[in-house]
């Protein structure tokens, strides 16, 4: 199993928005769906990849275990909830959504609970996001860097994340990035709308490609059927070394998700 390059993000999403997103982003090609348990929005996943009429074998389909089921039997209990929520009896990868708060259930229990779940066959992989350099290397620790299917952060033009996304690399761990658009305040940026001017592109396209040329995997999400499919093009857009280098000097460390009591303490 590898982590789909371009994939389908629905945090914000609810009710009849999302099953029409996943359903549009099925339709225009996507192959790859991202949900959580706290998004409160995996019964309305199942039952659009349920109702697409793509194979539930030809979906990549990954959820995150929230921090309140973290204890070894909610753990996995939750995961079996969430399963019968998508409408599968397994999903491809699972992650641990946010490291523990303040340790609260310590590392050495969550994450072999978690691969107890893989185990058992209820997820083909499991990763973890926003997970800093000191806790990754403590999950590699525990599991190993090769159990490690993908950390998955924030990442974009204003938050490009020097330190963590070369030592996961180096670790062999896949990255992925999330609000690759920054809540589309990087579409405004006159560099990127530049860039994309000389390429014919939209400045979604060249944010995403940004991403995607770091090796990285992208999630966007959009309620629009014509977004969605241009974002997919994103993949065939090729950037210059003059776009990349331009794009690095709008890094400012811009961070949208961190949440008080819930963040760590970020590199």
């Amino acid at each position: 199993m590898t982590v789909p390059a371009f994939g389908l993000g629905t945090f914000r999403l609810k009710d009849q928005a999302v099953i029409d997103s996943v359903r549009n982003a099925l339709d225009v090609g996507y192959r790859a769906i991202d949900t959580a348990q706290i998004y409160g929005n995996e019964a309305e996943v199942g039952r659009a990849i349920a109702e697409s009429g793509v194979p539930r074998d030809d979906i990549h389909l990954t959820t995150k275990i929230w921090i309140s089921e973290f204890k070894r039997d909610a753990l996995l209990a939750s995961l079996q909830g969430s399963l019968k929520k998508l409408r599968t009896d397994r999903v491809e990868l699972t992650l641990i959504h946010w490291p523990s708060p303040d340790d609260a259930v310590p590392m050495e229990e969550y994450l072999p609970a978690l691969a107890e779940a893989k185990a058992q066959g209820l997820t083909r992989e499991i990763g973890i996001s926003n997970f800093t350099i000191a806790q990754t290397r403590r999950a590699i620790g525990i599991l190993g860097a090769a159990e490690i299917a993908t950390n998955q952060v924030e990442i974009h033009p204003y938050l490009q994340n020097r330190l963590l996304v070369p030592f996961l690399q180096e670790q062999g761990i896949h990255v992925t990035a999330y609000m690759s658009l920054a809540y589309g305040e990087v579409i405004k940026d006159p560099v990127i709308q530049a860039i994309a001017g000389r390429h014919q592109a939209t400045p979604a396209q060249v944010a995403l490609a940004w991403a995607l040329q770091q090796g990285l995997a992208v999630i966007p999400s959009s309620t629009r059927r014509e977004n969605l499919a241009s974002n997919l093009e994103a993949a065939r857009l090729h950037l210059t070394d003059e776009d990349l280098a331009q794009i690095a000097t709008l890094d400012r460390g811009h961070r949208l998700a961190n949440p008080d009591g819930i963040a760590p303490a970020w590199d």
